[in-house]
């Protein structure tokens, strides 16, 4: 089992997680606040942006292929390298399907 260094942008907090572990579970272990909701792969809230690094996470379905390169969902991936994340942080995909729900919104 091996260890990684996962920082967190814009908030100072690190943590070490096992690259068995996910990032979302070494959150709620060191008592940091993630947010997720399904925890698994599905809903998207625990989606963070790799800023460096790299993870596995073959079950995120959320994602397409090139997007998983990119993003994580926390409550899938595992580190395969020390790792800077931005949390909160959606692909273009899903920021493209919201704005739309906005907009639709304000139609009505």
């Amino acid at each position: 089992m091996t260890e990684y260094t996962v920082e967190f942008v814009g908030t100072g907090e690190t943590i070490e997680v096992s690259d068995k572990q996910t990032i979302l579970n070494a959150c709620i272990e060191a008592g940091i606040a993630q947010e997720y909701s399904c925890r698994v792969g599905m809903c998207l809230a625990c989606s963070a942006k790799i800023i460096e690094g790299s993870v596995t996470q073959p079950a995120a379905r959320g994602f397409t292929d090139e997007e998983k390169e990119h993003y994580a969902l926390t409550c899938m991936a595992r580190p395969q390298s020390d790792l800077t994340i931005e949390r909160g942080v959606y692909p273009p995909s899903i920021e493209d399907e919201t704005a739309g729900d906005s907009q639709a919104a304000a139609d009505d």
